[in-house]
């Protein structure tokens, strides 16, 4: 599981190395977010088709937590902040998105809570994170939602659907919104100490990958067996990209939504 995380860089930054435009929706330097959490606009890579016919990546501002397009209400997206790989082809609600609209959701590390071993008391958060600093791109899906027209969703700042022609589209009443794929967690007694610590920490494990990993990762396409293989490949690869992350205590101040600031990631002491 994967429910809170951390977003320091700008979309300026995470566009660089995948030489892609930053769309309107988010600006090249979106302020920092130290406690991402659901329902949450963050950054996300994805692949726009343009009217040529071209590939192209771009960084657009998404809600995290999917809306599928058929949703009547945006709340159903509250809750499906995560998406299962070993279910994700099958579900309703991701089924699609899986298959053709494949993004790349950009974090400096995340949080996740681990419960006392007497199972009493206060949780403790751990901030995991890559060992060399680098940005964790989690494997990721995206669908857009057209917002209805006065309804209390149309307040909300929209954008226009990538791929779409001008006349058959309303701009600005478009939402996109997404959801970050997890794994079943390495086993806690692996011989990796890193991935073992993981195992220990939460039954479930989000997926990241290598820049390489997602430049392939958001490319879309509508071929189902191709998707099923490719998923195969980053399930295998984010255990790869796990045994690099660390982790260490946190602050429970990042229990709280509204707690923001670089202190939330420092180490702390925790009594044993």
């Amino acid at each position: 599981m994967c429910g809170r995380y951390v977003i320091a860089r700008t979309p300026g930054q995470l566009a660089l190395p995948f030489d892609a435009r930053v769309d309107d929706s988010i600006g090249e330097g979106a302020e920092p977010n130290w406690n991402v959490a659901p329902t949450h606009t963050v950054p996300v890579l994805l692949e726009r088709l343009t009217e040529d016919g071209q590939l192209l990546p771009e960084t657009h501002a998404a809600r995290w937590g999917l809306v599928p397009s058929w949703a009547k209400e945006i709340s159903v997206g509250s809750k499906m902040f995560n998406a299962r790989s070993e279910t994700v082809m099958e579900k309703p609600s991701f089924r699609a998105a899986i298959t053709a609209r494949r993004c790349a959701i950009a974090a400096d590390g995340y949080y996740e809570w681990q419960a006392p071993a007497s199972g009493r008391g206060r949780k403790q958060p751990y901030y995991v994170h890559p060992r060399d600093g680098s940005v964790i791109w989690f494997a990721g899906i995206y669908e857009w939602w057209r917002i209805p027209e006065g309804s209390e969703d149309s307040a909300r700042p929209g954008q226009s659907r990538p791929g779409r022609a001008a006349q058959d589209d309303d701009p600005g009443q478009w939402l996109l919104s997404c959801s970050i794929l997890t794994r079943e967690a390495p086993d806690p007694s692996s011989g990796n100490p890193h991935l073992a610590a993981l195992g220990a920490l939460h039954n479930r494990l989000p997926m990241g990958m290598g820049e390489d990993f997602a430049r392939e990762w958001i490319a879309p396409d509508n071929d189902k067996d191709h998707t099923r293989a490719l998923l195969e490949r980053a399930v295998a690869h984010s255990l790869d990209v796990a045994g690099q992350w660390r982790m260490h205590p946190v602050s429970t101040d990042v229990g709280s939504v509204r707690s923001q600031g670089a202190h939330l990631v420092e180490p702390v002491q925790t009594l044993l």
